[in-house]
């Protein structure tokens, strides 16, 4: 019974061990190829404008900016970056997306993408995106969507929606000449009135034609028709075309320009809403015009990282962004990703206060914390394991103490000191602390090795605790770290040392007469 005690003391031990040392290379494992995922497609660095820090600013000349950026120590690769919300359209089924841009020219995002793509569960998919309207969606949208490869997909920019609003709410408006009557009857009667005839041409005065001006160019500013702010732009344009007398105080007009102001003038007073909204809306068609991508690849996604729903090549990006040939920042990539925050530092020396950089590091900075903090979870919960097992260590050697006592007797009888009494529970404490550490470990590396073959047992039988689904993983990732997984032996053994201490203390205080009595 007492050796029956202490093998289920050892396993006790060793099953601790085991699952501390499993689930923390498994944290670790996740970790490192999470990262090498996101770090396939994330810039290392992300370069931005934003001026007196007044919010970002879009890069126009954004390929001065690249070259300029490739000149700094340990950058491999400068390349735009566009990345934007979208509604996927697909048979009906809608639904706001993520997207980001790759800029193809670069092979390390192709082949980032490449890396990541569901080979196993759709063989046909490829990272070739081209420059033609390609995409390569996240298994997550996938299956909600029910896309493959080969599908087509429709994608409307969100950024529309403002453009669509304000012109529907233009038409439900009275014209210009009824909505802002006081304003708009006043710089016509005061234009009107104040044209004098010089030869051939016409002279209005300069402060006449600069109130009329003013009071013309805040109903523009308003919330009007756009076929009546073309008119209205016409009509200032004109005005502007003047040629100013400054000795005699008069704006001089050709009897063309004023032709050019009466007309717009009249067409103003004559605008058909009706007409209005039908071209308004007949435009519309061309704002909310969506683009058709080819689903060309699927990537396995994870929901343990936000990753973007889908990608497509840099001119698709900048025309789902509405960015024309401007980008929203440069993605800066490195000869290594964890120097990130050092070529930060000098890039912004380099750059000034208007630019902003922004590091992998600091993108995921939510995610990797959370990381950390489940780890850290992991261990204390997982460590009380090992505390168990210390206290069923204890509870077997005070049983031996027990069983025992007559022995212990003898040996006070003999001579024996306390302290070498003390020494033999506390050896046998170590013996099995340090059995339990080593089995602990060796079966827990064992168990990662064969981690693949396990979790196929599981899936045969119908339970699966970590879905490729949900992890974006085939096969459950895992990195031995030999050094916290020697920390995690050594604690073990401490641990089993401390519980054997104790009752061997008191093993060694019993009183000599009272176990000979037993004899």
């Amino acid at each position: 019974m007492l050796s029956s005690f202490t093998l289920i003391s050892l396993v006790g031990v060793m099953l601790g061990v085991l699952v501390l040392v499993v689930v923390m290379a498994v944290y670790a494992g996740l970790e490192r190829d999470v990262k090498g995922r996101l770090l396939g497609f994330t810039p290392h660095i992300l370069l931005r404008h934003e001026p007196g820090g007044f919010g970002l600013m879009p890069l126009a000349d954004w390929r001065e900016t690249a070259e300029k950026a490739r000149k700094i120590p340990r950058v491999e690769a400068a390349t735009a970056f566009v990345s934007d919300n979208v509604i996927i359209d697909v048979e009906s089924w809608q639904r706001p997306v993520m997207f980001r841009g790759i800029d193809t020219s670069d092979p390390a995002q192709v082949a980032g993408i490449a890396g990541m793509l569901d080979r196993e569960n759709h063989p046909q998919s490829s990272a070739d995106l081209g420059i033609d309207d390609r995409a390569v969606v996240s298994s997550i949208l996938a299956g909600q969507l029910a896309l493959k490869v080969g599908d087509t997909v429709r994608l409307y920019s969100t950024r529309n929606f403002e453009e669509v609003m304000r012109a529907y709410k233009a038409t439900e408006r009275p014209p210009l000449r009824e909505a802002f009557a006081d304003d708009w009857n006043k710089a016509t009667e005061m234009l009107a009135g104040a044209w004098k005839p010089a030869g051939d041409d016409s002279e209005v005065a300069v402060a006449t034609l600069e109130t009329v001006y003013q009071i013309l160019d805040g109903l523009r500013a308003e919330d009007i028709r756009e076929p009546e702010r073309a008119l209205l732009e016409e009509l200032l344009i004109a005005m502007e075309s003047a040629t100013r007398d400054e000795p005699r105080g008069v704006f001089v007009f050709t009897a063309a320009t004023k032709a050019d102001i009466t007309r717009s003038v009249d067409a103003l007073n004559s605008t058909d809403p009706e007409k209005m909204d039908g071209e308004t809306l007949k435009g519309l068609k061309q704002i909310v015009l969506p683009k058709e991508a080819e689903v060309i690849g699927i990537y396995q996604a994870s929901q343990m990282a936000v990753t973007p729903d889908i990608f497509v090549p840099l001119p698709l990006a900048q025309d789902l962004a509405g960015m024309g040939d401007a980008v929203q920042g440069i993605a800066l990539r490195l000869d290594d990703a964890y120097a990130a925050e050092q070529v930060a530092a000098t890039a912004r020396g380099d750059f000034g206060p208007d630019w902003s950089l922004l590091t992998w590091g600091d993108q995921y900075q939510a995610f990797f914390a959370l990381i950390n903090q489940q780890r850290v979870m992991m261990y204390f919960a997982l460590s009380f394991i090992v505390l168990v097992s210390a206290f069923s260590m204890m509870a077997v050697m005070f049983t031996v103490t027990i069983q025992k006592r007559r022995e212990i007797g003898v040996m006070k009888a003999l001579g024996a000191a306390p302290g070498q009494i003390v020494r033999v529970f506390l050896y046998q404490g170590m013996l099995l602390g340090l059995l339990g550490a080593v089995l602990g470990v060796g079966f827990g590396r064992l168990v990662i090795h064969f981690r693949g073959p396990i979790q196929g047992i599981f899936r045969g039988l119908g339970f699966d605790p970590f879905a490729a689904s949900f992890t974006g993983f085939g096969v459950l990732p895992a990195h031995n770290n030999p050094v916290e997984q020697a920390v995690i032996g050594l604690l073990a053994f401490v641990l089993c040392s401390l519980a054997a201490l104790v009752p061997a203390f008191f093993a060694a205080r019993s009183d000599a007469a009272k176990s000979l009595r037993n004899l």
